[in-house]
């Protein structure tokens, strides 16, 4: 009799089950223990080559730490038990990373603290975290410039309070959304610099142990690991980190607003958009009719699930002199996920968007479902320079009542009316009422859009 092994993850981020609808293997795996101990191994070695180049230690010490630390030579059994009595992880490695070395083991983490390379591991994670969130809100950008561009002119009911109010298309809908990626893809732009930095100051932030050397040894293994030198120590600044959580937030805020609009819009009542078809996706277990819009739901838990990340990551900034007693912590729950998520928001947004199905003749159905009265806005104003603005307001007021009360159209009501008859005939009043001709700007604002993004 053979035994079965059974799945173990409990989390959703990494749940053999849930975890390609919250997250990539991709981001996974940028985020993993393997790749984490990797670029505790990799500071380590940057350490050791930065401090020969300056004469601090040995080069041949330099050499050997660097060609001896393996992660394939890591024992993780042993390593998390010591982590679990330590309460950090660096000491465990240090200890391995000694026993490989040899002699040269007595150089490793020479004059570094445990957070030194804790910080500086996870900003190289973030790092290239952000560059591929980066990628990802950039092929968004194209697929959004694609359905801005592609429905330009199509005209759909406008929305405000949940109620028709003046008609939009829906390429101006999808400018709005694309707008909303062009300024997140800057403010990662804008990011980078403060957090892709190197954290390498000593026991409490002084870097005292290395003497005159200190600051040279920091800028070299920035140099090593291709980070940038932080102006001061950032043992308890956390504001770098939680700026990258808060620009996910956002970024996954937006990816709420998207998925509530096409939730909305997919209703059975709305009908004017649905996510790509693809056999199976979207089914009830009771219902054979139902095709739920599961991208967008996932894109609006990640949304909810990361704000709560960013509000933790701020709450840690909130740390004791110059090195705290545990909102530290925190960190290593909330960057690590908010990083999953968002790029598991980010593909199901790419692919929910990128294979959106476009009901323009349901979206022009339901413009008219108001017969007319969604436009009384442009009625008014073209009917006020003959009668008055405010007499316009009540004629116009009082068309819309009998349609509501008696039925029929908004023209139909006009065209019982001798003082607005006097000044249109039947087929000004058809143009006047029909919502396609009444969309304002709304067109050349997607042109604009556009253009903007295709500069940045």
């Amino acid at each position: 009799m053979t035994s079965r092994t059974f799945p173990l993850s409990s989390t959703v981020v990494d749940s053999i089950l849930f975890r390609d609808a919250f997250g990539t293997a991709k981001m996974r795996a940028l985020f993993s223990d393997y790749a984490l101990v990797q670029r505790y191994i990799d500071v380590e070695v940057a350490l050791a080559k930065a401090q020969a180049r300056l004469g601090v230690i040995p080069a041949d010490a330099a050499e050997l730490i660097a060609r001896e630390s393996k992660i394939d030579r890591i024992d993780f059994d042993h390593m998390r038990e010591e982590t679990d009595i330590v309460g950090y992880p660096i000491l465990p490695l240090v200890h391995q990373l000694v026993g490989m070395c040899g002699e040269a083991g007595r150089y490793v983490h020479w004059g570094a603290t445990t957070q030194d390379i804790m910080d500086s591991a996870v900003a190289l994670q973030v790092r290239d975290a952000l560059e591929s969130v980066d990628g990802d809100i950039r092929e968004l950008r194209a697929i959004l410039a694609g359905l801005a561009r592609k429905h330009r002119d199509t005209p759909m009911a406008g929305r405000t309070h949940l109620q028709q109010a003046l008609p939009v298309t829906f390429g101006y809908k999808a400018a709005i959304w694309l707008a909303m990626f062009d300024r997140h893809q800057q403010r990662l732009a804008e990011l980078r610099a403060r957090v892709a930095v190197v954290e390498f100051a000593g026991a409490a932030g002084t870097l005292a142990s290395l003497g005159e050397q200190g600051l040279a040894v920091q800028k070299a293994l920035a140099e090593e690991l291709n980070l940038g030198v932080p102006a001061t120590t950032w043992h308890v600044a956390r504001d770098g980190f939680a700026e990258a959580v808060n620009l996910l937030a956002l970024v996954t805020g937006s990816l709420g607003k998207i998925a509530l609009d096409i939730m909305i819009l997919a209703s059975t009542e709305f009908a004017e958009v649905y996510e790509p078809f693809v056999k199976g996706r979207g089914a009830s277990s009771t219902m054979p009719q139902k095709r739920n819009p599961i991208s967008s739901e996932l894109m609006l838990a990640a949304a909810k699930a990361v704000r709560q990340h960013a509000g933790l990551m701020v709450d840690a900034m909130v740390q004791d002199f110059e090195r705290a007693t545990g909102p530290w912590h925190a960190e290593w729950i909330a960057i690590p996920e908010s990083f999953i998520l968002t790029s598991g928001a980010l593909h199901q947004a790419k692919f929910a968007l990128g294979g959106l199905i476009v009901d323009t003749e349901r979206m022009k159905h339901n413009l008219g479902i108001s017969k007319g009265l969604i436009v009384a806005e442009a009625v008014m104003m073209q009917m006020a320079p003959f009668t008055g603005r405010q007499q316009a307001h009540d004629i116009v007021y009082d068309a819309c009542r009998t349609v509501n009360e008696h039925g029929g159209t908004l023209a139909e009501a006009l065209a019982a009316l001798p003082e607005v008859t006097q000044h249109f005939d039947r087929d000004a009043l058809d143009r006047m009422t029909d919502p396609a001709n009444y969309l304002g700007l709304a067109p050349q604002m997607v042109d604009r859009a556009i253009e903007l993004s295709g500069a940045i």
